[in-house]
């Protein structure tokens, strides 16, 4: 069996040291798609040190070490085929604004193992803080296909229906043809994201962006959008990817108001599509939460 989900779940924490500062913040950014227009005063938050805003996404790749996905096969009782692992969904709880530099240390853990049949789905929790106390966590889930079927415990399995009514609002953004090889400069150098002969072997027709990238530029549109482009409101924020995105094509943005789940809190629903592939999903069930 290629997951021993005892040996995984009874695993030790991996604790390491991470560090980070506002160069690694404003690659992050460029990464995502900020920076258009260069000067514009929205985007200058983003990619000008001196008024620099950390968007709280970044939080997935602070540090520089491996994502979520490629940290989980590395874990105890993980034994899989790179080829056969997808980011299937991410969450991100902060319990402080991100920082533009610091040193923290990340401990992470294997959480949960579902058998979904022909699949298992691995939760990889990182949590990280510093000196002065917790900042945030992470949630990182990776679908193993091929790896289920032993009899384990199949998970939860409800998904929120639909949105009711029209989106707050609608934004499109570009990706651009290079994107996935900037993206991978803030750590995530899985093949399947600059590699054709790699993501064929995987399944696809070419290259596809990164989900966390899909997942950062989701944000940063709602923040930009109907958080007046203050990111340090974000409370948390998860989603489930459910599709590819390709390299040159354009994402379609659907935002909707809500109430919080937590006291004093608001909430944003978001569902995104290729805007070019009759806004076939790619991400669904997005949830912000902010001050």
């Amino acid at each position: 069996m290629p997951i021993d989900a005892a040996r995984a779940l009874g695993a030790a924490p991996r604790v390491e040291e991470i560090s980070w500062g506002d160069r690694d913040v404003r690659l992050y950014h460029l990464g995502i798609g900020a920076g258009v227009p260069a000067t514009g005063p929205a985007e200058l938050r983003y990619t000008l040190e001196s008024r620099l805003h950390v968007l709280p996404s970044f939080a997935t790749v602070a540090g520089g070490g491996p994502p979520g996905v490629i940290a989980a096969l590395s874990m105890p009782g993980v034994d899989v085929d790179l080829a056969a692992v997808l980011h299937a969904g991410q969450s991100l709880r902060l319990h402080r604004p991100v920082p533009a530099a610091g040193t923290a240390t990340a401990t992470s853990r294997v959480v949960a193992v579902h058998d979904k049949g022909r699949a298992a789905v691995l939760v990889l929790r990182t949590e990280v803080a510093d000196g002065s106390g917790p900042l945030w966590t992470c949630d990182a889930d990776v679908h193993v296909r091929g790896a289920g079927g032993w009899g384990g415990a199949r998970g939860p399995s409800a998904k929120p229906g639909p949105p009711s009514g029209e989106p707050d609002a609608t934004v499109e953004r570009p990706v651009r043809p290079d994107q996935a090889l900037l993206y991978r400069l803030t750590g995530d150098d899985n093949p399947l994201h600059a590699d054709p002969e790699f993501a064929r072997a995987a399944g696809f027709e070419r290259p596809v962006l990164h989900g966390l990238c899909t997942y950062g530029m989701t944000l940063k549109a709602a923040v930009d959008t109907l958080l007046a482009g203050e990111p340090d409101r974000v409370r948390a924020y998860r989603a489930r990817f459910v599709g590819v995105v390709y390299p040159g094509e354009a994402l379609r943005i659907r935002l909707w108001r809500r109430a919080g789940e937590a006291p004093g809190t608001r909430s944003v629903r978001v569902e995104v599509g290729a805007a070019g592939r009759a806004d076939a999903p790619v991400l669904a069930a997005g949830h912000i939460e902010y001050a």
